[in-house]
């Protein structure tokens, strides 16, 4: 929510001033090359990333490769060369808390100082409150590893997705009534939301499609490997090899063992009923 009142903020700028708005990103994240740390998970890839800030109508987005060496670059480094030198700032627009430079030894202040230097103006964004709980992508983890996808949804301001390839799988949906899509995410770095069944919608060939989806490792059917699996309602197509992104709405329940097949398709007629009253309630559909 904070980053979306960032974007919005340089959008009215860009217009008032009658300049083009840039957005400036960095990738890989900062603690994946720094600390070589494998174990955190990022809410979004940056093909998402990359699709999300083309909605907002930013005119250009500039993905800085974050390395060793950018790291090591001093904040008045950072300002002269990057935000005057090459994106030719006239005013930067940052969160209330940004910091910058090398070890983040720089603070808004001094990005004001620059800008009186270098001349450019700076706005600042202060945290955005929702139920008075200050909305970061910490607590936004946090609730999408217990599976809590409604407080995700409304810390992000918009529907948590996953984005993957359908691959093929055993097919065992099939032969219950339930084909599903197999899910593929080839970023191991994305974050994934907690065991369980949830309702969802994807664009598929320009039309949209909602379902339920499977995260876990299908204990029923004696799966031990967790996987991703969809199934769209309503739909007949062939879907493999097709790159989908996967809007999570809603957890219905958590993954469980129900011993026979047949109790799991029982479980599953109630899972689709309950996802479609939820679909009906809350989207019209």
């Amino acid at each position: 929510m904070g980053h979306q009142e960032i974007i919005q903020k340089l959008i009215e700028e860009s217009h008032d001033r009658q300049v083009v708005s840039v957005l400036l990103t960095f990738f890989p994240h900062p603690r994946m090359v720094l600390q070589q740390d494998t174990s955190l998970k990022l809410i979004n890839t940056i093909e998402e990333r990359s699709a999300l800030l083309k909605q907002y109508g930013i005119d250009h987005v500039v993905v800085q490769p974050f390395t060793k060496e950018f790291s090591r670059m001093t904040a008045v480094e950072f300002v002269r060369d990057i935000l005057v030198n090459k994106l030719k700032a006239e005013k930067v627009v940052v969160g209330y808390d940004h910091r910058f430079g090398r070890n983040r030894t720089a603070s808004i202040k001094e990005l004001i100082e620059f800008g009186q230097t270098f001349d450019f103006e700076v706005g600042r964004i202060e945290p955005q409150e929702i139920n008075n709980v200050s909305v970061s992508s910490t607590k936004i983890r946090n609730a999408l590893d217990i599976g809590d996808i409604h407080t995700a949804n409304a810390y992000l301001g918009y529907e948590f997705t996953i984005t993957g390839t359908v691959t093929k799988g055993r097919a065992l949906g099939r032969t219950i009534g339930f084909p599903t899509a197999n899910l593929h995410i080839e970023e191991r770095y994305k974050m994934i939301p907690a065991n369980g069944v949830y309702v969802v919608r994807s664009m598929i060939d320009g039309a949209e499609q909602y379902g339920m989806m499977n995260i876990g490792v299908k204990p029923t059917v004696d799966g031990t490997k967790r996987s991703i699996e969809v199934h769209f309602f309503n739909f007949d197509g062939d879907l493999y090899d097709k790159r989908i992104a996967v809007c999570i709405l809603q957890r219905l329940r958590e993954e469980k063992d129900f011993k026979y097949v047949d109790r799991l398709r029982e479980q599953l007629v109630q899972d689709e009923k309950q996802a479609k009253q939820f679909i009906a309630q809350h989207y019209g559909r």
